[in-house]
């Protein structure tokens, strides 16, 4: 097996997140040695920044920084991975467009990586000793993406125990064994996600959709033939659309303020028994 070159893409949040991963033949990912910007045969090299909406004006010239900054050039390229979702519709399309784009001008693969599952990655990253997480992200609209995944020491790879879904947060179910709780919907969703912060062992805010554990999670897959020819690669959106329509946020306006009216009157109804 010869040198691994791979670029990660992730523009799946605010965040514009690029990585470039360099693997020597022997390299393991399987982070026994967790790598950071140097470790073993493997060297990062990553640029995370918060770009909003405008993430797509900045991924290219983030991507010819990285190069220059480790002295490869995008030839050198074995195959590109990107966060395929969910995420952001605007931001999945992007970073989907510019892999593909990329990939079909090197000739090389693509290898999707799924946003919950680089949350997963980031939180074992984080602690080696992690092998069981339940990733969730705010979704707005009062819903929450979420996954569950098991580490497998047999294969060094994650095993999907829930596949990725979209649900509010009371309905995600936890694991009931000892979990780490990835992602920031403990964050945005607070009391309504009690029973999964109860239930877990530890809650990492700091596990998010990142080009770092995507490049790990995509060096594996690139090595084990978990590749897609650029014309395939697709975003994995799990919510169908992005907004509510004008009706259904009138039934939901309408839905609210009957729910409040009827508080309003059990209240007023109770006052006397006080």
């Amino acid at each position: 097996m010869t040198r691994t070159v791979l670029l990660a893409l992730d523009t799946s949040t605010e965040f514009c997140s690029v990585a470039l991963l360099v693997a020597g033949p022997a390299a393991d990912s399987a982070y026994r040695n967790p790598p950071h910007h140097v470790s073993g045969e493997i060297r990062v090299w990553f640029s995370h920044e918060m770009t909003g909406p405008v993430s797509s004006t900045r991924l290219l010239p983030a991507i010819r920084e990285l190069f220059d900054e480790a002295g490869l050039k995008l030839a050198d390229c074995s195959a590109i991975a990107f966060g395929a979702g969910p995420g952001s519709f605007t931001g999945l399309r992007t970073a989907t467009g510019v892999a593909q784009g990329l990939a079909f001008g090197l000739s090389v693969p693509v290898v999707p990586i799924g946003t919950l599952l680089a949350c997963a990655e980031f939180a074992r990253l984080h602690d080696p000793a992690v092998t069981r997480v339940l990733a969730a992200l705010d979704a707005r609209m009062n819903e929450a993406y979420w996954a569950d995944f098991r580490w497998d020491d047999a294969t060094n790879e994650w095993v999907t125990i829930q596949a990725a879904s979209l649900d509010v947060p009371g309905a995600i179910a936890a694991p009931d064994v000892p979990f780490v709780l990835a992602g920031n919907a403990a964050a945005a969703f607070g009391d309504v996600l009690s029973l999964q912060q109860s239930a877990a062992c530890r809650v990492d805010f700091d596990a998010l959709p990142h080009a770092l554990p995507v490049a790990l999670a995509g060096l594996r897959a690139f090595r084990d033939g978990r590749t897609v020819a650029p014309d395939q690669a697709a975003p994995e959106y799990v919510r169908n659309k992005v907004a509510q329509t004008t009706a259904e946020r009138m039934d939901a306006r309408a839905a609210k303020d009957a729910a409040a009216q009827l508080d309003s009157q059990a209240a007023s109804a109770a006052e006397p028994l006080r």
